[in-house]
């Protein structure tokens, strides 16, 4: 995929539309109606394939994480359409209007960026991804609306107090923290051992019945040097101390986030499962709050704003006429 179409696949997501990734006799039936407007399956499938490759590509060194958000983006992909049709009308219930100037700078200004001016060129690779100008010009011109209406409701938000800072600092200092070691210990149990009897489901199974044990008592290095499949086993699963940034992003994740002596839950982990116990921790140094301070104020005025904006679209929801029948 070149950048350019990256970056238009990037903006339709925004709106909740894509390039289509269906043929023209994919089904296109009726998804849900919202107060008589019609959302139809593919424009639910399009939605969904266009963050789905934008997940893809966000999360394409931690599959753990890349299969998480892809469960809850296509959990929700309905919804999110709904909720820009919600908004759509009650800025069409104000009487509001957009500029059309302001959309045809918008576009303008992506052909200048992304294309270098080059407008054949934009109408081109439009072509080529199924679809046309004006409607990518519609989705920006949606796109735009949906950020005003939401912008204005979340406008005027009162600023972080000293108090909510040090709160949030104090909650979330890992995340300006570096240097971080640990020391865990790991049972591993392959999907796929090699026995003909054995399938993925069956080794989940015996996974989560040695992490039935372990909770139970049973002593991990042991139970490691009996059942684990990988090249701790014989020490008992023990690791030797690792920093943070060189360990798997989906392992250090969980591992991170137990107590000495903590054991998490069963990981899918591509082709284990894993089962892993904290046996140390080395934090690191952490930016002193100060030189975070924006950053944080940022955070705080995003985190009230979401609250704001939830509230005024369950306002919107309950006023609706919304028919839902998947897709």
């Amino acid at each position: 995929m070149s950048v350019s179409l990256r970056h238009l696949t990037c903006l339709a997501a925004l709106l909740f539309s894509a390039v289509p990734a269906f043929s023209q006799s994919s089904s296109n039936g009726i998804a849900a109606i919202v107060n008589g407007n019609v959302i139809t399956k593919s424009e639910v499938r399009d939605a969904v394939n266009a963050q789905e490759q934008m997940l893809r590509m966000q999360y394409q060194n931690d599959p753990g994480a890349l299969q998480r958000e892809l469960s809850s983006m296509r959990a929700t992909a309905l919804d999110g359409l709904i909720d820009r049709e919600l908004v759509l009308a009650e800025f069409k219930r104000m009487g509001a209007a957009i500029k059309s100037q302001w959309v045809d700078d918008d576009v303008n200004g992506i052909i200048r960026e992304s294309f270098k001016g080059n407008r054949e060129a934009f109408v081109k690779e439009l072509a080529e991804s199924g679809m046309t100008l004006k409607k990518f010009r519609d989705m920006r011109e949606k796109m735009m609306i949906v950020q005003a209406m939401r912008g204005k409701q979340a406008a005027e938000q009162p600023p972080a107090t000293p108090a909510e800072v040090e709160a949030y600092y104090k909650k979330n200092v890992a995340k300006w923290r570096s240097g971080d070691m640990i020391k865990i210990s790991t049972i591993t149990i392959a999907k796929f051992s090699g026995e003909a009897s054995a399938t993925p489901a069956s080794q989940r199974k015996m996974a989560e019945e040695i992490h039935s044990k372990l909770v139970k008592g049973a002593d991990f290095a042991t139970t490691a040097k009996t059942y684990s499949q990988d090249s701790h086993a014989e020490d008992g699963g023990a690791w030797d101390w690792m920093p943070r940034d060189q360990m798997k992003p989906s392992i250090a994740n969980v591992a991170f986030n137990l107590k000495t002596g903590g054991l998490s839950g069963v990981i899918d982990d591509e082709a284990a499962y894993i089962i892993i116990a904290c046996d140390a921790i080395k934090y690191g140094n952490s930016k002193p709050m100060n030189e975070v301070r924006q950053e944080i104020e940022r955070a705080i005025s995003n985190e009230k704003s979401k609250v704001v904006i939830d509230k005024w679209m369950e306002g919107l929801r309950k006023k609706a006429v919304i028919k839902k029948n998947g897709w």
